[in-house]
């Protein structure tokens, strides 16, 4: 048999199996609403039973998901998880805490400053960087917007 590169692709994409594309959309689907109907009743739960208000509940209830999420990875569950529901558990702020525990927990052998904390970081930092730039970006917007 000669070696064609595209006789090769057309091989493998005749014998790879077919992902299941809408299971995966239902799943993800489902477990990415059952992590935030979650995310609301820890949220009902800061408002009903600590008195806080609807314009400050956000910052304790984000606190929570992501201490569960970072405990669920460490404990090996959110993994599982993630392996099950795929975009479904990786999309929801849970998702980025499970990256980060993560790549924390993997290079603990290196030491707490270039292992953990340095390998924790690379993922981190560009989320933030992400993060900062985009809200810069809305921020001009709104502000030439309310010019206008």
């Amino acid at each position: 048999m000669e070696n064609n590169p595209q006789k090769y692709q057309t091989l493998t994409k005749q014998l790879s199996p077919k992902p299941p594309i809408l299971r995966n959309v239902a799943v993800a689907f489902v477990v990415g609403g059952l992590i935030c109907m979650f995310g609301q009743f820890v949220q009902n739960i800061f408002l009903t039973y600590f008195n806080f208000t609807p314009e400050t509940v956000g910052n304790p209830t984000v606190a929570v998901m992501i201490f569960i999420a970072a405990l669920l990875t460490g404990l090996g569950v959110y993994d599982k998880l993630g392996q099950f529901a795929g975009a479904g558990s990786a999309v929801p702020v849970t998702g980025f805490a499970n990256s980060i525990t993560s790549a924390a927990m993997e290079h603990r052998s290196e030491g707490l400053v270039l292992g953990v904390g340095g390998n924790m970081f690379k993922l981190a930092g560009s989320v933030i960087v992400f993060g900062v730039v985009a809200a810069f970006f809305i921020a001009l917007i709104k502000t030439l917007w309310r010019m206008i």
